[in-house]
């Protein structure tokens, strides 16, 4: 839910109390369960020194119904997820983390400063720059997916489909084809499945529709559920 440098944000704040901070440290890494001792290192790195002279067990224990313990640690429960999102700022704090975190896993840099113009976008509730700036880099990604593990199969399904396709060696080679085009090879090349070429279909729709001039209007939960999907079936797989 929570990167280590967005906690260092939330952290910091002098209005977030003892219980909320250790709760805010809890979700970092949320899929894995915590000790104390990793949650007050937690706490340590992201510039909560003061973690360390607290009973965190026992704060905890003050507050099951928000966490749980199991045996390989504590854990927040969905009450406790959703008290963090309204701590963090809801879907434009979480979602951005999440981006956030999947930046650390992206070795490409124009990719990546795509996907870093787009968190920035986000944060700032400039929606149709946020969905235009993500769906350029999740396209990046696959470019470079489709390049590195499946070039072969790609340029074979392009030219039954269209016989005067040339071979694509490169990123640049790969834009003479139409977006919408490319999600149906890669689904014929096998490079993603159908259910997930349908999902990015609509996300280029949504794309279109944001990045000409039209009457559309944008909220940030449609947003947020946008860059979600890309997070979940492009940034986070390749």
């Amino acid at each position: 839910m929570l990167s280590s440098e967005s906690l260092k944000e939330h952290i910091s704040d002098p209005d977030i109390n003892q219980k909320d901070k250790v709760l805010l440290c809890l979700a970092v890494d949320i899929a894995t369960p915590k000790p104390v001792k990793d949650i007050t290192l937690v706490g340590v790195h992201c510039g909560y020194p003061t973690i360390k002279k607290l009973n965190v067990s026992s704060i905890l224990s003050r507050h099951k119904g928000l966490v749980v313990r199991s045996p390989e640690g504590w854990e927040l429960t969905a009450k406790g997820k959703a008290h963090v999102k309204s701590l963090i700022g809801g879907p434009v704090a979480v979602l951005s983390s999440s981006l956030r975190t999947s930046l650390d896993s992206i070795t490409n840099h124009e990719t990546k400063a795509f996907v870093e113009e787009a968190v920035q976008c986000f944060e700032a509730h400039l929606y149709r720059a946020a969905v235009v700036l993500s769906w350029v880099g999740a396209v990046s990604v696959l470019y470079n997916h489709v390049l590195n593990n499946h070039k072969q199969a790609f340029n074979s399904a392009a030219a039954k489909k269209n016989p005067k396709w040339k071979a694509a060696n490169t990123s640049d080679d790969l834009t003479r084809m139409k977006e919408a085009d490319f999600l149906e090879v890669c689904e014929s090349a096998s490079v993603i499945g159908k259910s997930v070429k349908q999902e990015l279909q609509t996300a280029l729709t949504f794309r279109n529709g944001c990045g000409h001039p039209n009457s559309l209007k944008l909220g940030e939960h449609r947003v947020s559920a946008h860059i979600e999907s890309l997070i979940l079936n492009v940034y986070s797989q390749y």
